[in-house]
C-alpha cells in the first residue's frame, strides 16, 4: 500500500517544500529580468508571433480538415509545441535533479523524492500560460473556442504522470551515469519530431506511422486539438488505456528511486 500512496504522499506531507521549490523554480526563470514574471506571458506571444509569420505568411501551411473545419495552422501548431516544450523542460531537467542538487543529498532530513514534484509543476504553470496566450489569439482572430476547452486538463493528466515518472527515473539514472544528460537531449529533439506536434499522422507514408503512434507524445497531442481546437470530446477509451500505462510508469520511476536513492551520496 505504501508504494501506491508514497508518490502522492511525500508531496502531500511536503506541501509547503514543494510549493517553494515550485515558486523558486518558476521565479528564478525570470530572476533579473526587467518584466520579470510577466515574460511567462510575452514570450508565448512572440512564438506566435515567429509561427504565424513562418508557417502561415512565409510557408503557407495548411493543416487537413477536421469535420469540414479549417483550422489556423499556427494555433494546431502552437498546441503541438507546447505540450512538446511541457515534456522536454521535464525530461531534460530530471537528469540532474540529484546530481545537480549534492547538498541536498547530505541533508539526511532532506525528502529527495519531493524533487521532481516542482520540476513538473513548474513546467505545468509555463504550459497553461502558453494555452493562455493560445486563446487571447483565437479570440483576436475569430477561432471559435468551445466547452470542450474544460477538459484539456484531464487530457494532459496522464502526461503529468508520465514526465513524474521519467523524472524520478532519469534523477536516479543521471547520479549515476552522467553521460544520461546528452542522451535526453537528443531524445527531446526526436520526440518532436517523430509526433504529430509538426505534421499529421495522415501525411506520413504508412510504413513510418507505427513510429509517430508509437511516441508517448502524439496521442496526448491529438487530444488536446480536440478538446481546444476541433471542439470534440477526445477519445477517452485511450486516453484511459494511456493513463494505465502512465501511472505504470510514474510508480516504476518512483521505485527505482527509493530503491537506489541509498547509493546516491556515496556515487556524489
Amino acid at each position: 500500500m505504501s508504494i501506491i500512496t508514497g508518490p502522492f504522499r511525500v508531496a502531500l506531507e511536503h506541501g509547503s517544500l514543494v510549493r517553494e521549490l515550485t515558486k523558486r523554480e518558476i521565479l528564478g526563470r525570470y530572476r533579473g529580468a526587467n518584466f520579470g514574471l510577466l515574460w511567462a506571458l510575452i514570450a508565448p506571444f512572440l512564438m506566435l508571433a515567429v509561427y504565424s509569420l513562418a508557417f502561415g505568411g512565409v510557408l503557407g501551411s495548411r493543416w487537413p480538415t477536421v469535420d469540414g473545419k479549417q483550422g489556423n495552422f499556427t494555433l494546431i501548431l502552437f498546441i503541438g509545441l507546447i505540450l512538446h516544450a511541457f515534456l522536454a523542460e521535464c525530461l531534460t531537467q530530471a537528469p540532474r535533479l540529484v546530481s545537480g542538487n549534492t547538498s541536498y543529498v547530505k541533508k539526511v532530513v532532506f525528502p529527495l523524492e519531493v524533487l521532481p514534484w516542482p520540476m513538473v509543476l513548474s513546467a505545468l504553470f509555463h504550459l497553461f500560460m502558453n494555452l493562455v496566450a493560445y486563446l487571447v489569439l483565437a479570440v483576436f482572430i475569430g477561432q471559435s473556442v468551445g466547452w470542450t476547452l474544460v477538459l484539456f486538463p484531464l487530457v494532459v493528466l496522464p502526461l503529468v504522470w508520465l514526465a513524474l515518472g521519467l523524472g524520478w527515473g532519469l534523477a536516479a539514472l543521471g547520479v549515476y551515469f552522467r553521460d544520461i544528460n546528452q542522451i535526453i537531449g537528443v531524445l527531446s529533439t526526436a520526440l518532436l519530431f517523430t509526433s504529430t506536434a509538426i505534421v499529421p499522422i495522415s501525411v506520413i507514408p504508412e510504413g513510418m506511422r507505427w513510429i509517430y503512434r508509437m511516441n508517448p507524445l502524439s496521442f496526448i497531442i491529438d487530444q488536446a486539438r480536440d478538446v481546444v481546437i476541433w471542439g470534440r470530446t477526445p477519445d477517452w477509451q485511450g486516453l484511459a488505456v494511456y493513463s494505465i500505462l502512465a501511472l505504470l510508469v510514474f510508480y516504476m520511476g518512483y521505485s527505482l528511486f527509493r530503491a537506489t536513492r541509498r547509493g546516491f551520496a556515496d556515487v556524489l
